[in-house]
């Protein structure tokens, strides 16, 4: 069984959102997380989606639950509560 994890949020500006998210490959990397998708709305650019597949759920779940990402996420400018989603197939 895979496993995923799914976030959706809403950035300031998505060129420069998207320099800090990049550069903070290797941290999610290190959590165990190789993105599969980065999509962006069809009507709204800065409304950002990302799935992830995860190696490990409870490692994941740590990660996502974080300081350093909360703070790396105000850093690089999300401007609401992400959603995020654990998810099997």
């Amino acid at each position: 069984m895979a496993s995923f994890m799914l976030v959706r949020h809403k950035v300031r500006d998505f060129n420069s959102w998207k320099a800090g998210y990049d550069a903070h490959q290797p941290v999610r990397v290190e959590a165990g997380l190789a993105e599969q998708y980065l999509l962006h709305s069809a009507d709204d650019r800065n409304e950002v989606v990302m799935l992830f597949a995860v190696q490990d759920l409870a490692r994941a779940k740590t990660f996502a639950a974080s300081v350093e990402l909360r703070d790396k996420m105000q850093e690089v400018g999300v401007v609401d509560r992400p959603d995020i989603y654990f998810l099997n197939d």
